[in-house]
Formats: structure tokens, sequence, C-alpha cells
């Protein structure tokens, strides 16, 4: 790769509404970065377009057997392994079917690596790995020029591999990966620290994407989490209730469909609806292609 210009990049560029921030009060500072970050809400807006582009695109490829991978280095790296981790118990999904490679491997994401990022190398091999046709690549990097994820952008589009890259840098190249969604958040408060609005904008582009894409694979109905797994107190006692309110029981019968169901709210639901057992509620949503909408009115 040729050289990096790092003063050039507008992630490390100083903030003209921050320059006297080692001048100003706690509550002045706390106050200047709310106002800060809504730039951040205004960038993931800007970028809705883009983000709805990977969200088909990510989709098509799960919904025929594909997998989703996050790669970042440092804080992108974080945010990726925090989304990978939130999608079995919010959306129920299969193991592998989401994933997540942080430069420098399992310990970075608890302690800083420092120079794992550099590594074009390493951010191949990982997609040579864990990667292959028919899958699709997150690319996460503010800067938008990290070795490890270009290196895993160039290796997944060569085998293949949906190559998305995420990054708050309005210069990189679009040929960089086959969808780029740009956040345009402009300079952080405290210079060149791309775990502020790079990370929140960051933040909120995944958590959408996720949402997006597995709303459209049937993981979702209306606003409600219906694959949800609940292996704890209030996981439990959320999906009782969507049982009771979508399937129009009595808690106390919620409960039991919800047993007989093997802890599957939506089979449960299917069974309150239909009158059916569990085997049948399954078929059911198996020809439905897990959407209980479909489920329920076909």
């Amino acid at each position: 790769m040729t050289r990096i210009r790092f003063d050039r990049l507008p992630t490390e560029r100083p903030n003209p509404r921050s320059r006297a921030l080692d001048r100003l009060a706690p509550a002045a500072i706390a106050r200047l970065m709310n106002r800060a970050d809504r730039d951040a809400i205004r960038a993931v807006g800007r970028a809705a377009p883009a983000i709805g582009g990977a969200v088909t695109a990510i989709a098509d490829r799960l919904g025929t057997g594909g997998r989703l991978i996050f790669l970042g280095a440092g804080t992108s790296g974080r945010l990726g392994v925090i989304e990978a981790a939130e999608c079995p118990p919010t959306f129920n999904t299969s193991p592998g079917q989401v994933r997540a490679v942080m430069a420098g491997g399992r310990r970075a994401v608890f302690r800083s690596v420092e120079g794992a990022e550099d590594d074009a190398g390493a951010g191949r091999r990982a997609v040579r790995r864990r990667a292959r046709r028919g899958d699709a690549l997150v690319g996460i990097a503010a800067s938008g020029v990290t070795p490890f994820v270009r290196g895993a952008l160039a290796e997944a589009r060569r085998r293949g591999t949906l190559a998305v890259l995420v990054t708050c840098n309005p210069d990189v190249p679009r040929a960089a990966a086959d969808l780029v969604i740009v956040l345009r958040v402009g300079p952080e408060v405290l210079a060149g620290s791309t775990r502020l609005k790079a990370g929140t904008a960051t933040k909120l582009a995944l958590n959408t994407i996720t949402t997006g894409v597995f709303t459209r694979l049937g993981k979702v109905h209306g606003n409600r989490m219906v694959d949800l797994q609940p292996r704890s107190a209030k996981l439990r006692a959320r999906a009782e209730r969507l049982v009771a309110e979508l399937g129009r029981v009595s808690p106390s019968r919620a409960r039991r469909l919800l047993l007989d169901a093997g802890g599957s709210a939506k089979v449960a639901i299917v069974m309150a609806r239909r009158g059916e057992p569990a085997a049948a509620a399954r078929r059911r949503l198996a020809a439905a292609q897990g959407f209980l909408g479909r489920a329920l009115d076909g």
C-alpha cells in the first residue's frame, strides 16, 4: 500500500470549536461534547441510502446461507465485536452466522495491541481463514485507511465475499469496497480521538445494519423482538409478554405455551393463534420462511 499521509486525514484534524477544551469547566465540556455528538446523528441520517443498500445486499447473502463478519482494529474493531455479540440474544442467530474479527486477536478487545492495525497481511489472512463466497464482510475503519481493514476488504473482493466499508473519511475511494458507507462526522472534540463522534456514529450505523438485515430475514414482527433467546429472567418475562399479547392468551397460558414450545416465542405465538401443537407450528413457520406474520395469516 502507498504511504499514508496521516496529517491529511479528516479524522486527525483539530476541531476549532474545542480549541479551549483544557480550560473549560466540567459542565462546559459536557455541553460542548453533547453539541458535537449531534454531528454523529446527522451523519448517520445522511448515510441512510448507503446503509439501506448495505442492508439489502447483506440480507440477500444471509438469506441464502451466507455469514456476516465484522472486522476492524481498535475502537472500530471493538464496536464490531459488540455488534456480533448482541445478535444471538437479540435475533436468535445461528452459531457462526454473525462473527467479529479484531486486529490483534481476542486480547486486543480488552487491551490495546499497538501496531496490529498496520498489518495488512493479517487482514488478508483473517479473511482467507474465515470468509467464503456468499458471505458479507463489514470492514470498520474511522480513518478509512487502516491497513488491516483495507487488506481484508481487498481479499474479500477477490474471494467473492461482499465487501462493505464503514468509515468517517469522505475521501476514501469508492473502489475500496463493493459498498462504502461514509459517516461525515467532522473533527473530534479531542483531535484524533475517533472513539468519540466517529465511534458513536459507527455504533449507530452498525445497529441499523443488523436491525435492518434481521428484520428483512423475519426476525422481527411489527417492532417486536420475536426471535429473542429467553435465557435470563428479563428475557423470559419479555417472551411471556410477547406470547400473551401477540398470541392473545392469558399470562399463565403464555407461560405454558412457551414451555411447550421449548422457549421459542414465535412457535408459542403460532400455537396460541392457530390452535396447533408445537410440531405443527414449527412446520408452519418453516413454510413461512420464519416470518411470523406470514405464518399467522397463512
